[in-house]
């Protein structure tokens, strides 16, 4: 997909397309005004005589326009001007870029960096552009025989009012087409079944991505029998009641001037599948934990967007991969394992399995030294009951890591909602039988799993994303979502620019 930068008068754009929003005021935007001025008048007739209702998110396609190069004119709505805030602007763009990625066109021009947004500058407005075209061009049916025509659009052109905007217009451009790629990577991965998407498999796309990054990743991928060597015994327990044998995955990323810079960790829970083991699950939606693996997704996106942006920073990736499956070597409900910690766990319930993968690979990733670990789990369906479908729940040990986090997902507009991590709730993962139990009961179940993994995390900024909630879409529309990708590489981003801060402090 390209994103070229056009300053020049709207009207002389020569596209297949031209998109114009509008405000139900009918107070027309810069672009807008002028494209009025040299068509007769047409957008500002068409909002008058009621032929064009600019309540958000409605779309009119007008086939042709006098005056212009355009072989078309788009108006899209943007509702009340007062109530224009990122998730509007961000809808408005949605239907734009649905009803485009329908029509047989290869390149479009759109205006919409002229939209006011409170605090949101032109790179801001041209990345959302960028990654609304990947959402909308976004196609997963390589499983059905009669596949609906593919998208055509690979070109779209950011129409920029103001000369001193171009550069910015080109930046948000650039990091918005990256995230947008790296979303597509996280939904595919999560779309694709159980059967299919292995850890087997995962482990042979980092293979591939590392083969196609031009030697800027490597990879090593850890087997079972690497892992018992390990010590790995929390991870192996999981996957024991599988013939898919389990995998740790590791990508590593070196773009700081100094190789031996403390890296930052991105760990992704890889569960490819989970029944829930011998603590069955119950058959209703089962179907939808073939995005167990959301988590580790999400990982393979953040690195497919760091690996277009090339930002100098170290990053170490890991997933810790596996399948949740009941047979008669899986772990019972009751059964005492051993962390790659040294720390002894009582099973109590198999459906807990996340954090049982989860607690090896973060101990591995002590060895890397790291800046700050991030771990990224489908981990309770508490979170989506305290947070619902809007809010990543976040946790951690280190308020400024947090607070960067929480910053990262506003800038990003893929929010996370803090929840405390308090010692008390520690108590209820007590054992009579072990160093520590899998499941702290009913309460506070999103919070308990939280601390489970605190007590791997001890050496290190840590903070713990549990994307149960945001990671997929249930309903007509089931599908991955590809979060929290644009929040993560924004977190890796912005650890870019405070390195360079620091850097000229000194």
């Amino acid at each position: 997909m390209e994103f070229p930068v056009q300053t020049a008068n709207p009207a002389k754009a020569e596209t297949a397309c031209l998109v114009v929003p509008v405000f139900k005021d009918g107070a027309l935007l810069p672009a807008a005004a002028k494209l009025d001025d040299v068509s007769e008048r047409l957008i500002g007739q068409l909002i008058e005589r009621g032929d064009f209702d600019a309540r958000l998110g409605n779309v009119l396609m007008v086939p042709f326009a006098p005056g212009l190069n355009a072989d078309r004119l788009m108006l899209v709505g943007l509702g009340e001007r007062d109530k224009c805030r990122e998730g509007a602007f961000r809808k408005a763009l949605d239907a734009a870029f649905t009803a485009l990625a329908a029509l047989p066109v290869e390149e479009v021009a759109v205006a919409f960096t002229d939209v006011p947004v409170p605090d949101r500058a032109c790179d801001w407005k041209a990345r959302m552009v960028a990654e609304a075209v990947h959402r909308a061009v976004y196609r997963f049916d390589e499983f059905k025989a009669e596949k609906a025509p593919a998208p055509q659009l690979a070109r779209v052109t950011l129409l920029i009012s103001e000369q001193g905007d171009a550069e910015a217009a080109r930046q948000g451009g650039r990091i918005g087409d990256a995230i947008g790629q790296g979303v597509a990577t996280t939904r595919t991965l999560g779309n694709l079944p159980g059967n299919v998407c292995t850890p087997s498999y995962l482990a042979e796309q980092a293979e591939a991505l590392g083969q196609g990054s031009g030697g800027a990743l490597s990879v090593e991928v850890l087997d079972e029998e690497a892992l018992e060597r390990l010590g790995a015994h929390s991870l192996l327990s999981v996957g024991r009641g599988s013939e898919q044998p389990s995998r740790l995955i590791v990508m590593q990323y070196q773009g700081a001037e100094n190789p031996d810079e403390a890296p930052h960790v991105l760990v992704g829970k890889g569960i490819t599948f989970d029944t829930g083991g011998i603590s069955l699950k119950p058959g209703e939606a089962m179907d939808e934990m073939k995005f167990d693996m959301c988590g580790a997704a999400s990982v393979f996106g953040t690195v497919t967007a760091v690996l277009a942006i090339k930002p100098r920073i170290n990053l170490v990736a890991i997933v810790a991969a596996a399948e949740n499956m009941p047979d008669g070597r899986a772990t019972k409900p009751g059964d005492i394992i051993k962390t790659l910690k040294g720390l002894s766990v009582e099973v109590l319930n198999t459906d807990a399995e996340g954090r049982l993968v989860l607690c090896d690979a973060l101990t591995y990733a002590e060895r890397f030294e790291p800046a700050s670990v991030v771990d990224i789990a489908t981990l309770t369906g508490a979170a989506i009951i305290a947070l619902g479908h809007h809010a990543t729940g976040l946790l951690a040990n280190d308020d400024d890591l947090a607070l960067d986090l929480l910053d990262a997902g506003e800038t990003a507009w893929d929010r996370a909602w803090h929840l405390p991590l308090w010692d008390e709730y520690q108590e209820q993962l007590d054992s009579n039988f072990a160093d520590l139990a899998n499941i702290g009961g009913k309460p506070a179940g999103t919070i308990t799993a939280a601390c489970f993994l605190s007590r791997f995390a001890d050496k290190f900024p840590w903070a713990h994303l549990d994307i149960a909630g945001t990671a997929w879409t249930s309903g007509k529309e089931k599908g991955a979502s590809g979060r929290p990708v644009g929040l993560l590489t924004q977190y890796l981003l912005d650890r870019e620019t405070d390195h360079e801060v620091e850097i000229t402090d000194d």
